[in-house]
């Protein structure tokens, strides 16, 4: 049985959900950029809805959208989404990504930001665990289909922010710029100084601009975290 996560705002519920609260999530939900004041947010794969849940902490929109296609995990975030402060605003779907993407387009809606912690690691690691897999393994959602679906139901101006890991980062540029997704902001996520480039927060949006590139150590030592890393989840983490 996994303990509820405790954050400063929020709770998250997490014993359904194949995937637990993570160091990904959190770090996309407090590093994507609000600077464009979004009035519509999808997360796709809201697991147990934690980033929808930081989103909803650090800004207003009205709409706070999440897709899930487990349907344990789907429970897990809508009971989350309604423990939560912000429930009136968070709704989350249960389908595959695919699905969604093409009924939305079809009404002709668009999202101001879509935020997405996808699957990544490839087949050959698969476990016993069906749900773990889904949540875990690009074959429930590749890159190639995460990218196309955005490309139809972001707003013109609208952002996208995904967290991969660092060898899939120059595929997911391309795929994305195939799609007319440009990269403007990047940060590449290591554990310790010392340690390998482990992962990498992109933004992408349909406009070609200057690239603002940063990097992100996490820890100094076990348990003593880099002024960054504080300054970036404090909001969020209590002992920050």
């Amino acid at each position: 049985m996994s303990k509820p996560f405790q954050f400063k705002e929020f709770t998250v519920h997490q014993d359904k959900a194949a995937m637990k609260v993570g160091t990904d999530g959190v770090l996309l939900g407090a590093w994507c950029s609000l600077d464009k004041y979004p009035d519509s947010i999808l997360d796709i794969g809201s697991g147990t809805g934690v980033i929808s849940l930081m989103l909803a902490q650090r800004c207003d929109a009205m709409t706070i959208d999440a897709v899930e296609l487990d349907e344990n995990a789907y429970e897990q975030s809508v009971a989350n989404f309604e423990d939560s402060d912000w429930g009136d605003r968070l709704y989350c779907y249960n389908a595959s990504f695919q699905e969604f993407s093409d009924e939305i387009s079809e009404e002709e809606e668009t999202y101001d930001l879509i935020v997405s912690n996808p699957p990544f690691y490839t087949d050959d690691f698969k476990t016993q665990d069906v749900s773990r897999n889904k949540a875990r393994f690009t074959s429930s959602l590749s890159f190639e289909a995460l990218i196309i679906g955005v490309s139809k139901i972001l707003s013109e101006k609208g952002v996208f922010s995904v967290v991969v890991p660092f060898k899939e980062e120059t595929n997911f540029i391309a795929l994305a710029k195939e799609n007319n997704l440009f990269l403007n902001r990047l940060c590449r996520v290591k554990g310790h100084e010392t340690s390998e480039i482990k992962r990498t927060l992109m933004e992408f949006s349909f406009y070609e601009i200057e690239l603002k590139q940063e990097s992100l150590v996490i820890e100094t030592a076990r348990h003593n975290y880099t002024e960054a890393y504080i300054e970036l989840t404090k909001d969020f983490y209590f002992k920050m």
